[in-house]
């Protein structure tokens, strides 16, 4: 069967380790939006940098398929043998979203890049709803652009 794309990895997760993710996920939003301005912006550009679970199964695949190539090249045949293996998996993965180092990834904490875009647009829709002291204390606030800029 082949899983749709926005949830092929979840789906294939143990449930409680899918709620730790978003409980995590949620209990650092709260604490970032608790830091303020300065904080989202810091942490908008951490989540410009986080490897979603993608990336490190489409890195650790070609890596391992290089390292049996090399082996089997150097070493002995029976090392072509992981190439093979490797990219059977990596195949799975693509067809299901699932294959042996998904499990032990997910545990760490590797997220989608579902979760980590929900994580972006929760903290810039509260970055969008900030004012300035200033402009608050004036009262003078053009609700309208705030609730179209946070679209």
């Amino acid at each position: 069967m082949i899983a749709t794309t926005a949830n092929r990895v979840s789906s294939n997760t143990d449930p409680e380790i899918n709620a730790r993710i978003w409980h995590d996920t949620e209990m650092h939003m709260r604490q970032v939006a608790a830091g303020g301005r300065a904080a989202i912006e810091r942490r908008l550009r951490e989540l410009d940098e986080e490897w979603d679970i993608e990336r490190w199964v489409e890195t650790m695949a070609p890596s391992f398929t290089l390292l049996g190539l090399t082996l089997g090249l150097v070493k002995h045949r029976r090392w072509l043998l992981l190439p093979f293996v490797v990219q059977t998996f990596f195949l799975q993965h693509a067809l299901q979203g699932w294959c042996p180092p998904i499990p032990l990834l997910r545990r760490l904490g590797v997220r989608t890049i579902q979760e980590i875009e929900h994580e972006r647009c929760c903290l810039k829709h509260h970055l969008n709803t900030l004012c300035d002291d200033e402009t608050c204390l004036r009262n003078d606030v053009n609700w309208s652009f705030h609730q179209h800029s946070a679209v």
